[in-house]
C-alpha cells in the first residue's frame, strides 16, 4: 500500500539567493547593462538607460540626505505610476531609508493613520491625479505646512513629518519640488551614501506596506531588502526575463506587484520596466505594448478582462508578448485561457503570495502543461517551505484542504510596532499563516480554493465560492461573477451570487440557476443571484465581498438565525 505524502512542499534552487542589497544590486545592473533601457515613460517623456536611472538615483539619494533624513527614517511615497516613484523606491533604499507605500486611493483619515503609525519623516507626493488632489489633502492635515520653511515642518498631529516633497503641479508654500531635492546634494553627502553603502546589510528593512485591512485598521508589513529584492529575482527567473524583455507594468508600483515583481525583476535581470501611464487603462496599455514592442504584461484578472473585451482589441498587434503574470486575485480559468490563446501569450504565468510573504510563494513554470497554468497556482518558489494544516495545525495529506502556511526568506519581519498582530499570524517556528485554504496535489501543484474568512458554511457544509465561481465563468453570457455567502435565519448563511453579463447580452437568474442543475451540487447554487456593472475592489484589484455581503443583506433586510 502506497502511503500519501503530507502536504508540505520545499522549493529547490539551481540558483543561490542573493546576498545583495537593493542599491547594490542596482549597481551591478548598471556594470552589466549600463546602456540598455532601465525604464520607458512615454506620458511622461521618460526613457532612460541604467547608467542613466542609476545617476538619477544617486542623485536623489544625497539629496535626501541634504535634508537631514538619516538611515532608519521612514519615508512615504504618495503617488500613482510614475518615474519619479520608481527614482524614490530606489533612493530610498540607497540611503538607508525605509520606503513607505502609501496608497494612492487613500482619503485624509488613512493617510494620517499610515503616516502617524510608522512615524515618516518625509514624504513624497504627486499634487492630484483625477479627483485626488493629494497636496489639498496634505494642506488640510497640515496647515502649518503653507507657513513652514520648506524641510523644516512642525505639525501638530504628525510631529515626526519634516518634508514634504511635491511632484510636478505648482508649487505649493511649505512643500519642496522633487527635482529641487535631486540638486541638493553635494560631495559630502555622496561621500557619505558610499558609507552608507557598506553599513547596511540585506536583512535591515527597506520597506513597509500598508495590508488593504478589510477588518481593523490596516497593518504596516515590514519587508527587507533580502526580502524583495530575491522574490523579485525568482519571480523574473520563473518567466526566464533576461535583458532582451520589456515588462509592461499597468499594476499600481506602490504595491508588491508593481515595486517587487515589476521594478526588482527587472534591475536582477536586466529587462526594462515600461509604465503605460499613471492609472490603469485598458487602451494606453494595448497601445503601449504594441508601440514598444512589449515582452512580458502583469496584470489581475479584472484587468485582463478589460482589455480583452475593449473594442478595439483586435486591431492591435500583441506579436511581442510572450509571458507575464496574472496574480492579486483568483484567475478564472477561461480568462487565462484567453490571454494564453488571444493575447499572444503562450508563457504566461500566474502567481500567487501575500504582501506578508513578498510576495511570491507559488508559481507556474512557463513550460507548465496549460493544463496546470490555467487550473493551479503552479508550485513552490524557490526556497520557500509550505505546508497545509488543519484547525489543529497538523499537516494534512496531499490533496486534502488546509490552511497555507509558508515560511523562508520571504516572509516579513512582522507588523511594524505590533508585536501580538505579529504573533496572531507569524507563530514561533517561523511559519506565516495565510487565512487562505489550499490543496497540494501530488505533483506539488497548489491550488487556492478560497479564504478562510470567505468559505460559505450553509447548514453546516462548507461551501468554497472560488469552486463555483469557476463554474459560472464557462456561461458564455458572464463576464465576470463573484460568489459570497449572506446571511439566512434557516442555514446560517446562503449564496449569493454578483454577476457582470456581457456587452449586448441578457441573462435572467433562471438562466444562470438552469446552467447550474444537474451539473453542481443544488447546495451549491446560488440562492440569490444580482446583476450588476462593477465590484466594490482595492486599487489592487483584490474583490471586497464583505463590502458585497453588507450591500446585499441591507437591501434584503437578511438576518442570521439567532443561536444560543
Amino acid at each position: 500500500m502506497t502511503e500519501i505524502a503530507d502536504s508540505y512542499v520545499c522549493g529547490t534552487a539551481d540558483a543561490p539567493l542573493l546576498g545583495d542589497t537593493i542599491g547594490r544590486s542596482l549597481d551591478l545592473a548598471v556594470q552589466r547593462w549600463g546602456n540598455r533601457e532601465a525604464l520607458v515613460s512615454t506620458s511622461h517623456g521618460v526613457r532612460w538607460t541604467w547608467q542613466e536611472f542609476s545617476g538619477r538615483v544617486e542623485a536623489l539619494a544625497a539629496g535626501l540626505l541634504a535634508l537631514g533624513l538619516v538611515p532608519g527614517d521612514r519615508i512615504g511615497v504618495w503617488s500613482l505610476n510614475r518615474p519619479e516613484w520608481t527614482l524614490t523606491q530606489f533612493a530610498a533604499a540607497k540611503a538607508g531609508l525605509i520606503l513607505v507605500t502609501i496608497n494612492p486611493a487613500y482619503r485624509l483619515s488613512e493617510l494620517e493613520f499610515a503616516l502617524a503609525k510608522v512615524g515618516c519623516a518625509a514624504i513624497v507626493t504627486a499634487t492630484a491625479f483625477k479627483t485626488s488632489n493629494y497636496m489639498e489633502m496634505l494642506n488640510t492635515l497640515l496647515p502649518e505646512l503653507a507657513s513652514s520653511q520648506p524641510g523644516e515642518l512642525h505639525a501638530a498631529r504628525l510631529p515626526q513629518l519634516r518634508a514634504v516633497i511635491q511632484i510636478g503641479g505648482p508649487a505649493f508654500p511649505g512643500a519642496i519640488a522633487f527635482e529641487a531635492v535631486t540638486r541638493m546634494g553635494g560631495s559630502g553627502h555622496r561621500y557619505t551614501l558610499s558609507i552608507v553603502a557598506k553599513t547596511l546589510q540585506f536583512d535591515d528593512p527597506v520597506n513597509i506596506q500598508f495590508t488593504s485591512g478589510t477588518t481593523g485598521s490596516p497593518k504596516g508589513v515590514t519587508l527587507t531588502h533580502h526580502n524583495i529584492l530575491n522574490n523579485g529575482y525568482f519571480v523574473g527567473r520563473a518567466m526566464r526575463l533576461t535583458e532582451n524583455d520589456r515588462i509592461c507594468i499597468p499594476v499600481p508600483l506602490y504595491h508588491c506587484f508593481g515595486m517587487v515583481m515589476g521594478n526588482l525583476a527587472a534591475v536582477t535581470s536586466g529587462a526594462t520596466m515600461v509604465y503605460p501611464g499613471e492609472g490603469f487603462d485598458p487602451l494606453v496599455t494595448l497601445q503601449t505594448i504594441e508601440r514598444e514592442k512589449c515582452t512580458t504584461l502583469y496584470g489581475v484578472p479584472t484587468m485582463f478582462i478589460a482589455e480583452l473585451d475593449h473594442p478595439e482589441f483586435a486591431k492591435f498587434d500583441l506579436s511581442s508578448l510572450r509571458t507575464g503574470i496574472m496574480a492579486g486575485a483568483p484567475c478564472p480559468i477561461e480568462v487565462m485561457r484567453r490571454v494564453n490563446e488571444q493575447m499572444n501569450m503562450r508563457e504566461v504565468t500566474i502567481a500567487y503570495g501575500m504582501t506578508e510573504t513578498s510576495p511570491v510563494s507559488f508559481q507556474s513554470a512557463t513550460d507548465d502543461p496549460l493544463e496546470r497554468r490555467v487550473s493551479t497556482v503552479g508550485r513552490i518558489h524557490p526556497h520557500v517551505e509550505v505546508k497545509v494544516v488543519d484547525l489543529e495545525g497538523r499537516v494534512v495529506p496531499r490533496g486534502e484542504r488546509g490552511e497555507l502556511c509558508t515560511r523562508g526568506y520571504s516572509v516579513m519581519l512582522g507588523y511594524w510596532d505590533e508585536p501580538e498582530k505579529t504573533a496572531d499570524v507569524l507563530d514561533a517556528n517561523g511559519w506565516m499563516h495565510t487565512g487562505d485554504i489550499a490543496v497540494i496535489d501530488a505533483e506539488g501543484y497548489c491550488n487556492i480554493v478560497g479564504r478562510i474568512k470567505d468559505m460559505v458554511i450553509r447548514g453546516g457544509e462548507n461551501l468554497y465560492p472560488r469552486e463555483i465561481e469557476e463554474f459560472l465563468y464557462r456561461h458564455p453570457k458572464i463576464q465576470d461573477v463573484q460568489i459570497f455567502g449572506v446571511a439566512d435565519d434557516r442555514y446560517g448563511e446562503e449564496l449569493c451570487a454578483w454577476v457582470r453579463i456581457r456587452a449586448g447580452e441578457t441573462l435572467t437568474a433562471e438562466e444562470i440557476r438552469a446552467f447550474c442543475q444537474g451539473q453542481i451540487a443544488h447546495n451549491k447554487i446560488p440562492r440569490y443571484i444580482e446583476f450588476v456593472d462593477e465590484f466594490p475592489m482595492t486599487v489592487t484589484g483584490k474583490i471586497q465581498k464583505f463590502l458585497m455581503r453588507e450591500a446585499v443583506e441591507e437591501k434584503l433586510g437578511l438576518k442570521a438565525a439567532k443561536t444560543a
